[in-house]
């Protein structure tokens, strides 16, 4: 499988294309200082095969933020060493920090903006992350990655809503790229120009007069001309559309383009793919072979083989699935992909990280606060003999089966007339409900009992529903 070839960064090699990328996990305390859990976190991707590690963003500032990691001071490098250094006994993985700075903001719904800063703010953050990027190479990442998507500021700058009027303002894309221009060059002065360099930026913002691709291949094309060593590609994830919640700090997820940020259940998947093709095609045609990652439910290997294989990326960044289970790279390399724990994208991790709560998967077992191993020894729960039942009302399908011995978790997939079938959510209950059916089709259910673990046993017999056409369409 072309996911799984080795692909080289700079002067790092990956082993293979599969990204974990930055999921903040609130799994340090607010001195932000690394802990056991967070290095227990990352070495589970190592161990589980993931290619390119992220780590979650490190401010580069010393702010007020919660339970967030810092590389802000040379005190946090002791730290981070012993990250770095475990993840490397572990596996072949690399892992880069993903440094980040962050405007303020406050309970009541306010918000920091770009033109509030002075010129002196600004030279003050470039300085900043050229000093954390030295001090990532110190404490033995194997590069590191600009944070310049979603609300942040490098993006809060590269947006077309940027209010400034001075030279780093929004009136034209040289504005808007003059000061990742300036961290970059600053970051290749202190941590050395061999040292490899990412650069996460928005293909699309999702917002109203935001940026959109026609503007991304351009960014991208300008890193590119700067030297990075690779582009990962996010979307979304604004404060502008974000939705206040009283007595709770601006959320940048909460609105729209939050959703196409961390899309849920009822969105594609790969949804971002095609735009990063057409990045990835224009920098190519410029003559930039760059190399470039995306994510945005790609957890299906067959989505993640298609993309790499036919061209459109060079990385496939998957998050949510391997938090969900971090084994996902080698159960797809060894032919397993029965075994793997599905993300239903319930979007619980979201929810978590919304409120600065530690952040793991609604699909672990209670109080977990990492994935639970993997044991191909361990027997999984089978369903009772009792069918699978499928009743059919005005406008849903019901769903009940039998309790299955040692079952935490049901998985539910379904399939259209003859299509392939899909796993459509996770539940921990004996029953479902689907709402997303049309009368006049025929669909097929099947359920798959999964243990702690989340690994799915033995599916269930098949029940299939011919729906009738609705009474509004008798005369169609």
């Amino acid at each position: 499988m072309k996911m799984f070839e080795p692909l080289k960064i700079g002067g790092m090699t990956i082993p293979n294309r599969i990204m974990v990328p930055a999921m903040v996990t609130h799994l340090c305390k607010e001195d932000g200082v690394v802990t056991q859990d967070t290095i227990d976190r990352y070495v589970r991707y190592a161990a589980g095969g993931t290619g390119l590690i992220v780590v979650e963003a490190m401010a580069i500032h010393q702010v007020k933020s919660g339970p967030l990691l810092r590389i802000s001071d040379d005190k946090y490098i002791p730290g981070l060493r012993d990250l770095t250094q475990k993840v490397h006994a572990t596996s072949d993985s690399k892992i880069v920090p993903q440094i980040i700075h962050f405007l303020k903001v406050a309970r009541t719904g306010w918000r920091q903006t770009a033109d509030m800063l002075s010129v002196a703010d600004i030279d003050l953050i470039v300085e900043q992350f050229g000093d954390a990027a030295r001090r990532a190479r110190e404490a033995g990442f194997d590069g590191a990655e600009l944070h310049s998507a979603h609300a942040y500021t490098l993006s809060s700058f590269l947006s077309r809503a940027n209010p400034r009027a001075d030279e780093y303002g929004g009136a034209s894309i040289e504005g808007r790229l003059r000061l990742i221009g300036r961290v970059i060059e600053n970051v290749r002065r202190k941590a050395g120009r061999d040292f490899p360099l990412g650069v996460r930026f928005n293909a699309e913002e999702f917002i109203k007069n935001g940026y959109t691709v026609v503007d991304s291949t351009r960014i991208a094309v300008r890193l590119a001309e700067l030297g990075v060593d690779y582009i990962s590609l996010s979307a979304g994830g604004k404060f502008e559309d974000a939705v206040h919640t009283p007595g709770q700090v601006l959320f940048p997820y909460s609105g729209y383009s939050g959703d196409r940020c961390m899309p849920g259940e009822w969105l594609p998947r790969g949804l971002h793919a095609g735009i990063a093709a057409e990045v990835k095609a224009h920098l190519v045609s410029k003559g930039h072979h760059v190399p470039v990652a995306v994510a945005g439910k790609l957890d299906d290997p067959r989505d993640a083989e298609r993309v790499i294989a036919e061209g459109m990326v060079d990385i496939v960044g998957i998050a949510r699935g391997l938090l969900a289970d971090p084994d996902w790279p080698v159960k797809v390399r060894q032919g397993q992909v029965d075994r793997i724990v599905q993300c239903d994208y319930c979007n619980v991790c979201k929810a978590l990280d919304g409120t600065h709560r530690m952040v793991n998967c609604a699909l672990w077992p209670q109080g977990a606060n990492q994935a639970p191993k993997d044991d191909p020894a361990v027997p999984v729960p089978q369903l009772a003999e009792t069918r699978l039942t499928a009743v059919a009302t005005d406008a849903r399908i019901e769903l009940k089966w039998s309790k299955a011995p040692g079952a935490a978790t049901y998985q539910v997939y379904r399939a259209e007339a003859q299509g392939d079938p899909q796993m459509i959510d996770a539940v921990k209950v004996t029953f479902w409900s689907d709402s997303d059916v049309l009368g006049g089709n025929t669909y097929r259910y099947f359920v798959r009992p999964c243990a702690a673990t989340g690994t799915p046993g033995a599916r269930s017999d098949t029940a299939t529903v011919d729906l009738p056409r609705p009474s509004y369409m008798a005369t169609a």
